[in-house]
């Protein structure tokens, strides 16, 4: 392996494992709340509120069933979605990498909570005027900056391209 690649797979990991440490501490710090408190409900402004659900679904609470074959079924799909985002992340430019990596951290954090907790626990209440959108958490933010910033970037290489061929 060339010293370019094991760079690269580093500063992947690196990213990985910070995302996940900082979602793991976020949830454990809202956890240790629920157990000394009984609850969780902080208005924190009038467009912030930390209020603690548990989502048995996938992003944003879709599918939320009570079925546990289909929740089973929809962990087995992530499980392999997190394998295909590695493959993509070592065979990427270092960048592509290093947001795929970021995703992935994400994305490992709700799958540790699927496992351990059967639930992923949601706990930052944005809203505005009484609209309040869906009910997320730290790892949900790192997916979403990853996937934001990948589309950015094929923005950026599409422009790129263009100037090139013209």
């Amino acid at each position: 392996m060339g010293n370019e690649k094991l760079n690269k797979l580093l500063i992947g990991l690196i990213f990985l494992v910070v995302c996940f440490a900082i979602d793991r501490f976020s949830k454990i710090y809202i956890l240790n709340i629920l157990n000394n408190e009984g609850q969780v409900d902080f208005y924190i402004n009038q467009y912030l509120n930390i209020y603690l659900v548990w989502n048995t679904g996938i992003g944003f609470g879709l599918f939320s069933l009570e079925d546990k074959l289909f929740y089973n079924i929809f962990t087995a799909v992530i499980v392999i979605i997190n394998f295909v985002i590695l493959y993509f992340a070592s065979i990427e430019t270092r960048i592509k990498s290093f947001f795929l990596m970021i995703i992935l951290g994400g994305s490992l954090g709700n799958l540790f909570d699927r496992i351990y907790y059967r639930a992923v626990p949601d706990f930052i209440d944005l809203n505005y005027a009484g609209y309040h959108w869906f009910i997320f958490n730290i790892a949900d933010i790192f997916i979403t900056l990853g996937i934001i910033s990948l589309i950015l970037l094929e923005f950026v290489n599409y422009k790129r391209n263009e100037k090139e061929k013209n």
